[in-house]
């Protein structure tokens, strides 16, 4: 294709992404008063629990409301409509992909988006404690007002889950340096002791200080997923050996 064909091709695809987007979109302004009862529960439990009418969800100017149902609808449309703009993403670059390419990328994919999910899952079970336990540092005085502004409250679970949800997956990006060259699995092996201490103290301030339960659960998790890779990484170091010494480009293996 000349280089017109490629743009008109690109906004093609692109208006199909777009237009997928506001579908899911649409969707999920739907039941987005639903997501917010559900994000609402902690300072809902909050409230019940000292008895106060003063902690509540602050909306302050006259659009907060429609602002904040706009938000979460871009969020959870933009998840619904991932396979309609992915598979337009896979599709204009899948032709300058050799087969290889293509094999090591579906098998990318295939990992990289549950484990994202997965991942969402996990700061959506860590984020009501989290709220809850950060509540315990104000004080339970007379005069005191809790109000949690809204855009302030959803950028702190948004960036909550988004951040462990890309945790999840960094497992698999070691994979794919793997199977890049850049790194060997007994590279990734020998800074075993660095990754535990990155993952704890990322897993230390992902979740509050006093909630030791959630931050051993992300970091076990983590960890797993760590040697995960390392053993595929291994597995695929041994597998490129033998074929290299099959092409008699390595010595052949002393017994």
């Amino acid at each position: 294709m000349s280089l017109g064909g490629h743009l008109r091709e690109l906004r093609r695809r692109f208006f199909i992404a777009a237009a997928g987007l506001v579908v899911g979109m649409i969707v999920a302004f739907v039941i987005s008063g639903w997501v917010i009862d559900l994000l609402s529960q902690p300072i809902v439990q909050i409230a019940s629990e000292r008895g106060d009418q003063y902690i509540a969800l602050n909306f302050t100017t006259v659009s907060s409301g429609f602002d904040l149902h706009m938000r979460i609808a871009f969020a959870i449309g933009l998840l619904i409509s991932a396979p309609i703009w992915l598979w337009q993403i896979w599709a204009f670059i899948m032709p300058g992909l050799t087969r290889k390419e293509v094999s090591y990328t579906v098998g990318f994919l295939a990992a990289a988006i549950p484990l994202f999910v997965a991942g969402l899952y996990v700061g959506w079970l860590i984020m009501p404690h989290m709220v809850v336990l950060m509540a315990n540092f104000v004080p339970n005085d007379q005069g005191i007002a809790q109000f949690y502004d809204y855009a302030t409250y959803y950028d702190f679970v948004f960036k909550l889950l988004l951040v462990i949800g890309v945790s999840f997956v960094t497992p698999v990006f070691l994979v794919a340096l793997n199977l890049a060259g850049v790194v060997s699995g007994r590279g990734i092996l020998k800074g075993w002791r660095v990754a535990i201490i990155v993952i704890t103290v990322f897993a230390a301030a992902a979740t509050p200080a006093a909630d030791v339960t959630s931050m051993l659960l992300l970091a076990g998790i983590l960890c797993v997923l760590y040697f995960a890779a390392v053993g595929l990484s291994m597995l695929f170091d041994r597998r490129k050996a033998k074929r290299d010494r099959a092409a008699g480009l390595l010595p052949p293996e002393v017994s």
